[in-house]
């Protein structure tokens, strides 16, 4: 294989890539980045590494959630709080009632860029090329707005400097306390349809706490009780970002992507010999590889020798996004060719993606069940197969918006456009999150206790 640097990826093929009409604008702008501060640290990956090689060994699960993508003009301290509040929260269903440690990392402080599956995009008979998320061009149909713009990944930088500055505050001021988090839940289990379902494992969460008290082990004196860690990640998408804030680790020697802790590599820009694969095959973060209905065995070979040549534990998390009806027809061959290679893998599930539809209202959803199918399907096939089901991928806001349907709350294709919020896909809301936060919960603990 050829030698790596972090801009090798240039002499491949780069798919889904914008046409920046201005290159002198671009270079100043990718200079001007690789000037600025790292937004995460070479430690702080390599903790997160040393995490996700837990889940791998079936010791604790992943929690991955956050935005579709996130905006520039939704840009709140609010917006990021109740975002971190859900998965917090989502992590405690799965960690009590999974009796299983979690590992949180959010699609967050990075998840600006957007594959496409068409280039241009027609409204009323007129065609300009597709928006791409905020870090290239605006969602505004007009001709100006859709022009790539490099100064966008100055103003992604920025905004993400300050989502990751909340972030640590949160994860270590006190909002993270076990006790707070608790108490988000009961204001769900309060109101849910399930109520008395959710009530019986709030109950048991009470009596835990009160015991642990009681003890002399409460938030003063016990730091896990009052902080958390929680990772970012986004898709490798926009290279010249990720080679922008691409840094030599001073203690290593290592190449680190420290635009986010992990990243991964999507559905369309997975080529073997293509360019996010020649990137990402270089820097040491742990790398997600998305899995689909049309992945071929031999791809899937190449890309786990390219991308973990070494079969490190914690490297390579393989992220399935099949739909629920496609997940028996594909999952088990995936699992017995990992299986039969010997290949140290994460495995975790998206649900979201293969199950996208369109209502009659004309929005883009998805459906709440569907999703719970497919991960339901997941759990029981590495079941079947003896793997552990390692996590779960979500898009999700902490926001009360109306974008999936279905649900305890039952939201209907008609509720759709009272909250339509997103700039792309469709997410949870934060009830339907951690209504399949507590549903899962119930996989976890019989599949831990079946590798054991």
């Amino acid at each position: 294989m050829s030698q790596w640097s972090p801009e090798s990826w240039r002499t491949k093929q780069a798919m889904q890539l914008p046409n920046y009409p201005d290159l002198s604008k671009l270079n100043a702008v990718e200079q001007h980045l690789a000037n600025q501060p790292p937004l995460v640290f070479a430690g702080e990956a390599r903790a997160l590494k040393n995490d996700l090689a837990r889940v791998s060994r079936g010791e604790a699960f992943l929690l991955q959630g956050g935005d579709c993508a996130e905006s520039f003009t939704e840009f709140r301290t609010s917006h990021i709080r109740d975002t971190f509040k859900v998965m917090l929260q989502m992590a405690v269903a799965l960690t009590f009632a999974g009796q299983s440690p979690v590992v949180k990392i959010g699609r967050i402080a990075g998840q600006f860029a957007k594959p496409r599956s068409a280039d241009l995009e027609q409204i009323d008979g007129v065609s300009l090329p597709s928006y791409r998320g905020d870090i290239i061009n605006d969602i505004a149909f007009t001709e100006s707005s859709r022009i790539p713009d490099p100064e966008r990944m100055v103003a992604a930088y920025n905004q993400s400097t300050s989502t990751l500055n909340l972030l640590r505050a949160f994860a270590q001021g006190g909002l993270a306390d076990l006790h707070q988090i608790h108490k988000w839940n009961l204001d769900f289990v309060a109101k849910s349809p399930l109520s008395e379902r959710y009530q019986n494992l709030a109950h048991r969460i009470d009596e835990s706490l009160a015991f642990m008290n009681a003890c002399g082990l409460n938030s003063s004196n016990t730091p896990q009780l009052h902080e958390t860690t929680l990772y970012t990640s986004h898709e490798a998408l926009l290279l010249p970002y990720e080679q922008a804030l691409t840094r030599c680790d001073s203690l290593t020697g290592e190449w680190y992507d420290c635009s986010a802790h992990m990243l991964w590599i999507g559905d369309r820009t997975r080529q073997p010999d293509g360019a996010h694969v020649e990137f990402c095959r270089g820097v040491k973060n742990p790398i997600g590889l998305k899995v689909g209905p049309t992945t071929q065995m031999d791809d899937l070979r190449r890309l786990v020798d390219i991308l973990n040549p070494e079969n490190e534990e914690g490297r390579l998390n393989l992220i399935v996004r099949m739909g629920a009806d496609k997940v028996a027809d594909h999952l088990p061959e995936i699992i017995r060719t990992v299986k039969k290679e010997g290949y140290s893998v994460v495995w975790s599930s998206d649900p979201m993606h293969g199950n996208t539809i369109k209502a009659d209202t004309g929005y883009k959803t998805r459906r709440v069940d569907a999703i719970l199918r497919e991960v339901t399907q997941f759990f029981q096939i590495h079941g079947s197969e003896g793997t552990y089901p390692g996590g779960v991928h979500f898009e999700m806001t902490g926001r009360d918006v109306t974008e999936c349907v279905g649900g305890a709350f039952d939201i209907t294709e008609h509720d759709l456009a009272e909250r339509y919020h997103t700039h792309c896909d469709p997410r949870l809301n934060a009830d339907q999150a951690l209504e399949l936060a507590f549903l899962i919960a119930e996989h976890i603990k019989e599949a831990r206790a079946a590798i054991r």
